[in-house]
């Protein structure tokens, strides 16, 4: 089965290059890509890896994010091409080279613009979210739907990227803060912030950047256990035209409450 097939390609090359280098880096296998963002010799061998078998599985274009970063004009196959794959050799490399196990493994299969399947595997835990668009969603082989959250907003537990947002959604977020139950910084991994929501650990997460292989897994991951991604606009989140400004939650109507409270 593709599903299996893909699982097993993320995991073996986790153990061949990524696992090795935790937390036995060298100066030299860290370099910055771009103001504020490092990459490893770990990133560049894992989607090298990934990608050379990814294609012969199924020959279709390879969006990797090390490559598309270099090169952007890779993005159009996403919408262009009639089937691709979304690669991210390691989501989380800050938290890599610091040393601390919040990182994954990303893969996602895109179909006329549309996520059909995807990868989350976290190396440091030995766990394996997979989710399939009209199947369901997976922990490890197990079927895993999103519990119901709190009705009452004042028990919900977030996360907000604010990095990237402007002063006045950071103001507006942190006028926001006190009316939930907690509200953090999240883990700087979405290969690790999607499977919390999915948990249950937190209720919402919200991101400004929308990078296709930052969100295609965990948005499809979490749409097909019953929770709800959708922009800021309430229009659904696709990984061949994204837009600014991302709100992912456990159900629909946290979505509406959270982003009535967030950004009035």
């Amino acid at each position: 089965m593709l599903i299996d097939a893909v699982t097993e390609i993320l995991r073996e090359t986790a153990e061949i290059a990524i696992l090795p280098r935790f937390r036995a880096l060298s100066a030299g296998d860290v370099s910055e890509k771009t103001p504020g963002e490092v990459v490893t010799v770990a990133d560049r061998e894992a989607e090298e890896l990934i990608s050379r078998r990814l294609r012969a599985l199924l020959d279709a274009p390879v969006v990797g994010e090390e490559a598309a970063s270099a090169d952007p004009a890779l993005l159009s196959a996403l919408h262009d091409a009639p089937t691709a794959w979304l690669v991210v050799p390691l989501d989380g490399t800050a938290n890599f080279v610091a040393g601390r196990p919040e990182y994954a493994v990303m893969a996602a299969l895109v179909r006329s613009g549309q996520t059909v399947a995807s990868w989350i595997v976290r190396p440091a835990e030995d766990d394996v979210y997979v989710a399939e668009l009209g199947s369901g969603a997976w922990r490890n082989g197990i079927p895993v739907h999103r519990a119901a959250p709190p009705a009452d907003p004042a028990r919900l537990r977030g996360a907000v990227l604010t990095r990237f947002l402007d002063d006045d959604a950071k103001a507006r977020v942190a006028a926001a803060e006190p009316r939930f139950a907690a509200l953090t910084p999240g883990t700087k991994c979405a290969g690790v912030d999607y499977p919390r929501l999915l948990n249950g650990d937190q209720d919402f997460l919200l991101f400004h950047r929308t990078l296709p292989w930052d969100h295609a897994p965990g948005v499809l991951l979490l749409t097909e256990a019953g929770g709800a991604a959708r922009h800021l606009d309430a229009t659904p989140y696709s990984p061949s035209a994204p837009k600014l400004g991302l709100l992912s939650a456990a159900d629909a109507a946290s979505w509406r409450t959270v982003r009535t409270i967030l950004l009035p």
